[in-house]
């Protein structure tokens, strides 16, 4: 395989930069268990001032993020409302079960993984004692099956007022909220007011090799502890890697448009091909999902013979197993130039 021209793959395969480089080696340190860690402490800091919530803790991922909160929120048996298409349901192992030992309530939100407060009110059964207890809405902002898909506060506020009307926790996954920052106008700080949890992703579109910061009140951030203890999150001298979360916070944000424009730009190109399929056409973010079966040839098939010219997209997501390009800073326009060269040579059968 020839080395990679240009890697779609996940806006997850970012590198850091020379000056997020540069910051991590000069990070002040400490026993982060202890709050002694100086770095890990203003990344923490910066989270819920950015968010508006009273407190924060660092830990690994996002993934151990979600299952830090409904390791909170559920006892073994509870459930947690969440959309079909919701990356829990898909793509963290098993976590939910196998951790908390809570049930997966599925919703049809019927647009891309953004479901309603009257879908939440639907999957609320009067209780019995054969029936899980519902403790906990989980909304995902982007959605990422959902082909990028941003909540708009309204449809955040209209889920929170359902779950407060039943005493339930509204917690966002807040993998790519940023994105949906920089898509919307709408602030992090007016998203995640209307959840009790939610988290920031370091490792995304904010380039940092690791890391995600999960946010709530004061008690909630104190249990949440305990369990990132239990899961295997503990960390001791994390500043070099919290580093990298300052940096990102201070220098990153706002070039996620630039992100977006790329996905525009590479939806645009590959809906000129012929056989092609883009859905949707306009993305409302970083990510391209499209079909090519209509080229002659499998997603898979694609995959592979792209790959054999150097660049990469994934495959096999979502129900129609489409493919999936993911903008990120490690890719300019020029590289979305050269993807799509690829891709025209594919169908062309250059390739």
């Amino acid at each position: 395989m020839p080395a990679l021209a240009v890697d779609l793959y996940s806006d997850t395969v970012t590198r850091p930069t020379p000056a997020m480089r540069k910051a991590m080696a000069e990070a002040e340190v400490g026993n982060e268990q202890a709050h002694e860690d100086p770095t890990v402490n203003e990344l923490c800091a910066m989270a819920a001032e950015l968010t508006g919530h009273e407190a924060a803790v660092f830990v690994p991922s996002g993934t151990m993020c979600n299952a830090i909160a409904y390791r909170v929120y559920c006892r073994q048996g509870d459930s947690v409302i969440l959309d079909q298409l919701a990356h829990p349901i898909h793509a963290e192992a098993g976590g939910p079960a196998a951790l908390s030992g809570c049930m997966l309530t599925q919703v049809d939100g019927g647009r891309r993984g953004i479901f309603t407060g009257a879908a939440v009110e639907k999957a609320i059964k009067p209780y019995k004692h054969n029936r899980p207890l519902p403790k906990v809405v989980s909304i995902e902002q982007t959605s990422n099956f959902g082909g990028g898909a941003c909540w708009t506060l309204d449809e955040v506020k209209d889920v929170a007022s359902a779950a407060r009307k039943h005493k339930l926790a509204l917690h966002m996954d807040g993998a790519r909220m940023l994105n949906a920052v920089a898509a919307t106008g709408t602030s992090a700080k007016a998203f995640a007011s209307e959840c009790d949890s939610t988290w920031i992703d370091l490792s995304k579109g904010l380039g940092c090799p690791v890391g995600a910061v999960l946010v709530g009140s004061r008690d909630f951030i104190e249990e949440s502890w305990r369990w990132k203890h239990q899961f295997g999150g503990a960390m001791r001298q994390a500043g070099i890697v919290a580093a990298a979360g300052v940096y990102a916070l201070k220098h990153h944000v706002q070039r996620l448009a630039d992100d977006h424009q790329n996905a525009k730009r590479l939806a645009q190109g590959l809906m000129q091909i012929p056989g092609i399929e883009v859905d949707p056409e306009e993305p409302e973010t970083n990510m391209v999902f499209f079909d090519v079966n209509g080229a002659g040839m499998t997603n898979f098939e694609m995959s592979e013979r792209l790959l054999a010219k150097g660049v990469r997209i994934g495959t096999g997501y979502g129900p129609r197993d489409l493919m999936r390009a993911v903008t990120h800073l490690d890719v300019d326009a020029k590289g979305i130039d050269l993807a799509l060269a690829a891709v025209r040579d594919v169908v062309a059968g250059r390739a």
